[in-house]
């Protein structure tokens, strides 16, 4: 049984602007809907009316509202968004969930299987070798948001460290990542992120359950997760759907 949900320490305004941007990636805000007052943000939130504008700025820097003079903030149509599996992991670290708004998960799988060679390369083994593999469906009220795929180390279902990672089941109690961290102590301690795009080759097709000979563009989202010292712990692949857009914000340090 998982625990309570992590606290948020995001800053005030990227929770604001994470939630509304949650209920607009599920749909429970559509285009046309206008978001509460700047007066009503600060009131409900508890926060100043320059952290609510604050918030209302971020999401119209993401396209997702509009500011319409003497009307309000509306929700503006938006494109169907792609969570890489690095954001899952932070989500997960606040929520112990790795769903997205409206997602769910399906089609889980693990076991033990020999390491394709392009895996072993990265896990520093040789091709052939023994390795985990996992792999889920991420679906939402639009269809497959994304295929996503972990390589694991055969080291972690081995005496009886996490035996459920070699199981095709759901796992219970976080991702992972989480369950390595729980039972070994070994915690992420540096992710590289990599993204590339690529027409589906059949392979990804069959993945992304579209019909054979279709001719789409899709991204690959890659994350190395690695240990204090240096070890990899988990390497993710997710293949994109096509259609879905990816969307990252930063802040830039003035």
């Amino acid at each position: 049984m998982s625990g309570p949900p992590r606290a948020d320490n995001r800053p005030p305004y990227a929770r604001v602007a994470g939630h509304y941007r949650d209920l607009i990636s599920a749909g429970s805000l559509r285009p046309g809907d206008l978001l509460p007052s700047i007066k009503t943000l600060s009131t409900e939130w508890g926060i100043s009316t320059a952290t609510a504008d604050r918030a209302m700025r971020l999401l119209r820097e993401e396209k997702l509202v509009q500011g319409i003079p003497g009307v309000g903030t509306e929700v503006m149509a938006h494109p169907i968004s792609l969570s890489s599996g690095a954001e899952r992991h932070d989500r997960s670290s606040r929520t112990q969930s790795s769903w997205g708004a409206g997602e769910k998960s399906s089609d889980h799988t693990g076991g033990i299987v020999d390491a394709p060679e392009d895996v072993a390369h990265v896990l520093g083994i040789s091709p052939g070798d023994d390795v985990i593999r996992r792999s889920r469906v991420y679906r939402d009220d639009h269809g497959i948001v994304a295929h996503s795929t972990s390589w694991i180390p055969a080291e972690f279902a081995r005496a009886g460290a996490v035996p459920a990672l070699a199981r095709s089941e759901r796992l219970r109690g976080g991702l992972s990542l989480d369950l390595i961290a729980k039972a070994t102590g070994r915690r992420v301690a540096k992710r590289l992120d990599e993204e590339s795009a690529r027409i589906a080759t059949a392979d990804d097709l069959e993945l992304l359950e579209l019909e054979p000979g279709t001719v789409a563009a899709i991204l690959v989202l890659t994350a190395s997760f690695v240990d204090d010292d240096g070890e990899l712990l988990e390497y993710g692949v997710d293949l994109g759907a096509p259609g879905r857009t990816r969307l990252t914000t930063s802040e830039v340090p003035r």
